[in-house]
């Protein structure tokens, strides 16, 4: 069914001092290109339907919804409404969001039901306390409710995942890095 990506609040270059807004359009230009040779579609404010071949009778679809950075205290690029503008409110819709923030700030009460949000950013700080079935903590916390794990709220969902990368300290202290893995059932 392809493979699908978004731009998180480093991707867009607002964090270097580019000689010329040519350079940094050059740039962001490069970084679609590379996100299209390893095979990627970047979805900036916009929807793709993922149509499963009809089973025993019965087609499954997802509205897979993919919006620009969008955060709290960081560059707020995306557009939501423009994302799902031409999507049916009975669809099932999972929305890919960079920043969890977005979840509470506009996704949960959306006047389109989204079933669930995906979103990265935190990394846990690379820092924390996780010992399975027991504590998770870190730093992030304090700056993000919702830092990592599933949330559900309003009978929506939030999967925040820690990532595998690194800002400025290169490792991780108590926090591993994750790779979710996510199985969709009918119900």
């Amino acid at each position: 069914m392809g493979k699908y990506s978004i731009l998180g609040n480093h991707g867009y270059g607002d964090y270097i001092t580019w000689p010329s807004k040519e350079a940094k359009e050059a740039n962001m230009q490069r970084l679609y290109e590379i996100r299209e040779e390893l095979g990627f579609r970047l979805l900036r404010n916009e929807s793709v339907k993922l149509q499963k071949p009809a089973f025993s009778g019965v087609e499954a679809s997802i509205d897979l919804i993919g919006v620009e950075n969008w955060g709290k205290g960081f560059g707020q690029y995306g557009d939501l409404k423009k994302a799902a503008a031409n999507l049916s409110d009975q669809s099932f819709k999972i929305l890919m969001s960079h920043d969890p923030s977005h979840f509470d700030e506009q996704v949960k009460n959306f006047s389109q039901f989204i079933h669930l949000t995906l979103s990265r950013h935190t990394h846990g700080m690379q820092f924390g306390i996780e010992i399975p079935g027991f504590i998770k903590w870190s730093p992030a916390s304090l700056r993000y409710p919702k830092w990592a794990r599933l949330y559900e709220e309003l009978g929506r969902y939030l999967h925040v995942n820690r990532g595998f990368g690194f800002l400025a300290f290169p490792g991780r202290v108590g926090i591993w890095p994750e790779i979710t893995v996510i199985k969709l059932k009918r119900k």
